[in-house]
């Protein structure tokens, strides 16, 4: 939470955190409540604007502490009013955070992680390698980044930001503390006061870190299926492999169980053409998700360079839901958003300082897709 001043970056703090650091300089904890309010509902980052607060006070603040999100690179809104961030974080990498508006609500799509480590193929941030975990501040620094170009507005009132998911760059449950930490801000009425039904995590299946998100949280979560039975999700996902999915469904069973209130998972799951689309995929998925309180949410793979995979046709998405309809399911498929922008789902690859390699390794397999490409493009010239 420091950096190299060795300030407190108090835009990650939660409110029992802001409530220490003021007891620790000497102040009244109810001073939390007043800086959290000038940060998060007004987008402050200057503590000379926050006029209730004493001057004295106001000057220890600036010898001890910052208020200091993400840097903003580039700002990109698309022709279906899609909004696409890209962001520095402190370790040099850029990261991407996406809004959505659509049928009334506003959903900002939140990164976790600059790249990602579980390289799921079918994934342009996976291909991007791995880089770091974000900070808490780094994490509710694209939310105050977000809120700040809609006009900051306090928690409860009319605002362009209704829901969060936790979708964006990255696994959030391999950067479980930050994540935690930035969730709850974003529930607390001091921060952006919205409700856990509209906070939404989103995990490719880190089992025994699902059972620990059950106890010290309760917001919304979905599960990144994409296969409906282990030999093809160990290909898709290959967390798979240690997290087979009568382990995972289980864990996530045993999450949902605990929220109560009719609450149900959401299963993402990305449609391949010829790889997961058939019928018998479909048939496989409605028994496989018999016993799960679901809701499922099928997202037509959005293509990138040299992934290998298409986008299937219009008729086999609505085939597919079809199957899942008549066994009684509630699914809708994914509309695509931002894709002019590269802000659909998948598409998300900011810019990595990867320390796997990874992405050295698929930029050698892009520029051998383009040499062999060549003589084709020569052919066609002549």
């Amino acid at each position: 939470m420091t950096n190299t001043t060795g300030k407190i970056n108090l835009l990650g703090l939660t409110q029992p955190e802001m409530e220490q650091f003021f007891e620790s300089i000497g102040e009244k904890r109810f001073r939390a409540g007043q800086v959290m309010k000038w940060i998060h509902h007004f987008g402050v980052d200057d503590f000379a604007a926050m006029t209730n607060v004493g001057k004295v006070l106001r000057e220890k603040l600036e010898a001890s502490a910052e208020i200091r999100g993400p840097e903003v690179v580039s700002e990109n809104i698309s022709a279906d009013g899609t909004r696409k961030w890209v962001v520095r974080v402190a370790s040099g990498s850029c990261v991407e955070t996406v809004y959505i508006p659509q049928n009334g609500r506003g959903t900002l799509c939140v990164s976790s992680q600059a790249g990602c480590a579980l390289d799921c193929s079918f994934c342009s941030t996976g291909k991007q390698g791995f880089n770091s975990d974000l900070t808490s501040a780094e994490i509710i620094g694209q939310v105050w980044i977000a809120n700040k170009s809609f006009g900051s507005v306090p928690a409860k009132v009319d605002r362009a930001i209704t829901n969060v998911v936790m979708m964006g760059m990255g696994e959030p449950l391999l950067n479980f503390d930050n994540v935690v930490s930035a969730m709850q801000i974003m529930m607390d009425d001091l921060g952006y006061g919205i409700s856990k039904r509209k906070v939404t995590l989103s995990t490719s299946g880190v089992v025994p870190m699902i059972d620990k998100l059950a106890e010290v949280i309760d917001v919304s979560l979905a599960l990144s299926l994409h296969a409906p039975n282990d030999e093809l999700r160990n290909q898709l996902v290959p967390i798979n492999k240690k997290y087979p999915l009568e382990m995972l469904l289980a864990a996530c069973k045993r999450y949902i169980s605990k929220l109560g209130e009719k609450r149900v998972l959401t299963i993402e799951y990305t449609l391949l053409k010829g790889v997961n689309d058939q019928p018998e995929h479909a048939e496989q998925m409605i028994a496989l998700l018999a016993d799960v309180p679901c809701k499922i949410n099928l997202i037509p793979f959005n293509p990138f360079p040299f992934s290998g995979y298409e986008r299937p046709s219009n008729n086999a998405i609505r085939r597919f839901q079809d199957l899942l309809h008549k066994a009684g399911h509630n699914v809708t498929v994914r509309t695509t958003r931002g894709d002019d922008i590269d802000a659909a789902c998948g598409q998300l690859v900011g810019q990595v300082m990867d320390r796997t390699r990874r992405s050295e390794r698929y930029i050698a397999v892009r520029q051998l897709g383009n040499e062999a490409q060549e003589p084709h493009a020569a052919t066609n010239r002549n």
